[in-house]
């Protein structure tokens, strides 16, 4: 009790376990809270396939649950430590973070909070306690805890490949929804005005030239006429050619990405300083 006492007071020490994971006590802290996600997301899964009535407190002193329904209580108790568990957390983190308001407002600090107070909050409505699923996120954790720096290199090669995309994608999504929108009203003038027609109203063929520019096709909405027909072979052959646009733009800056040379002696990937007459990145082996 004294040691866990003097813990709290070092808060720099608290920090280091916390948040840090280059110490063996920060790296069991980290593993023991993935290990703890992953059980709280498989509880979530199996009891949302649980189908058995709510059991009171009468059934319970009673004893006259069924297996399920005593598994199902084992599983909401588990639940309740595991929330406990992960409020205790995030108090941690807050109470030793010495920029608090940063962490508030990092993604981390978004998803731990997401992922901790809707379980809490669930006592009172019990639909939020599905939002669980949200420290799903918190397991991208492990490639700090495990060090997979490729992996990392490769994200961060990746998300700077959409940033520099950003404006070509920006400029091709309000060409697709401009598209979308001429041709569901092309297709309320043309089906809109015979009776039993799915195209009641504009906003419905929008959504219908959505769905099948997009080749997903639910069939909920459907042509009668013959020029619908040919209008909807017309823009189902057109959604595949224009489908994988984005992925083309993306692949094409990673690609001009990578074949950047290192400037002022730093890995075009990994940003990381190199030799300037190496012909490969040290750190993360990227061709220079």
């Amino acid at each position: 009790m004294n040691r866990l006492t003097a813990l709290l007071k070092d808060k720099e020490r608290l920090h280091n376990i916390v948040s840090n994971d280059d110490t063996p006590m920060g790296k069991a802290f980290d593993l023991t809270v993935m290990s703890a996600i992953v059980v709280s997301l498989l509880l979530a899964f199996v009891e949302s396939s649980l189908h058995v009535d709510e059991f009171t407190m009468d059934d319970l002193m009673s004893k006259s649950l069924t297996k399920v329904g005593w598994l199902k209580l084992g599983l909401t108790v588990l639940e309740y430590l595991l929330t406990l568990f992960f409020t205790v957390e995030y108090v941690l983190r807050v109470y030793c973070e010495p920029r608090r308001k940063d962490y508030y407002l990092s993604f981390f600090g978004i998803v731990d909070f997401l992922a901790t107070f809707p379980q809490l909050l669930s006592i009172f409505v019990p639909q939020l306690k599905y939002l669980a699923i949200m420290r799903s996120f918190r397991l991208i954790r492990i490639f700090r805890v495990l060090k997979l720096f490729t992996f990392i290199n490769e994200g961060y090669l990746l998300l700077e490949s959409i940033k520099r995309s950003m404006n070509k994608l920006i400029v091709y999504f309000l060409f697709i929804t401009v598209l979308v929108v001429v041709l569901g009203t092309l297709m309320f003038m043309v089906e809109g005005g015979y009776p039993g027609t799915s195209f009641r109203s504009i906003p419905d063929s929008i959504y219908w030239a959505i769905v099948t520019l997009t080749t997903v096709g639910y069939g909920d909405i459907t042509p009668i006429t013959v020029a619908g027909r040919v209008i909807s072979s017309m823009i189902m052959i057109l959604g595949y050619t224009i489908i994988a646009v984005p992925t083309g733009i993306v692949s094409a800056t990673m690609i001009d990405e990578t074949k950047k040379k290192g400037k002022n002696g730093r890995c075009p990937r990994c940003n990381q300083k190199t030799d300037l007459n190496a012909n490969y990145c040290k750190n993360c082996g990227e061709r220079l």
